[in-house]
């Protein structure tokens, strides 16, 4: 299995990481699209986050994952979005601490992922054991590919694999939005972004006499 569970995210990052991508995974989320996300204030939570300042655990809302369940989500983050060439797997750029992070706040459209994400973590484990007798982060990787291959399209509703099935397409879109709100991520697909460049030469003469301005 690509990747290591060494460590944590400082959890300052790791708010400022689900912040960031909040915006990112909405768009793959109709429902949240149309819903909006509600500010924490709004439902007597509190105030958002003050992202200068550190936190101490306690402090905010307590994270979900178990150290069992974080490792199961580091490995499922891997089979997802495995290391290739020089780019890092997810779990080595600890997407599974930005899920924690998500799955954890007060939001409405994050904490309702909450019950899914840990449910299908549970699950996913409970079939490795059946299948394989062993935990999903322990398999083979062609055995986790494979225990992934059944859940990665949408079940019928009267299929024993349909809760899992659902289960997977969020973690999935909370995979691949974690990773590519990443520096690592975002090279990845050649996103460039905003960045300076050596010279500024302003727009065509052309078009600044169409303006009236040259």
């Amino acid at each position: 299995m690509n990747g290591s569970d060494s460590g944590r995210l400082d959890r300052r990052a790791a708010l400022k990481w689900m912040m960031t991508g909040t915006a990112a995974l909405m768009v793959t989320d109709r429902a949240a699209l149309a819903q909006g996300v509600t500010s924490p204030a709004a439902r007597g939570y509190g105030t958002d986050p003050d992202l200068v300042r550190s936190y101490q655990p306690g402090e905010l809302w307590p994270l979900s994952f178990n150290d069992h369940q974080r490792r199961t989500a580091t490995a499922l983050c891997n089979v997802i979005i495995p290391a290739e060439g020089s780019v890092p797997s997810a779990g080595d750029l600890k997407v599974q601490d930005f899920i924690d992070e998500w799955i954890s706040s007060p939001y409405p459209a994050q904490a309702a992922d909450r019950p899914r994400i840990l449910g299908g973590l549970e699950w996913i484990n409970e079939e490795s054991q059946r299948r394989f007798q062993r935990d999903f982060a322990d398999l083979a990787e062609a055995q986790q590919t494979a225990l992934c291959d059944d859940i990665c399209r949408v079940a019928p509703a009267d299929s024993p694999l349909h809760e899992p099935s659902h289960f997977f397409r969020r973690f999935r879109d909370l995979t691949a939005g974690g990773f590519f709100t990443t520096p690592e991520g975002a090279r990845d697909v050649g996103y460039v972004g905003n960045v300076p460049i050596p010279t500024f030469e302003g727009p065509p003469l052309e078009v600044l006499q169409r303006l009236g301005l040259a």
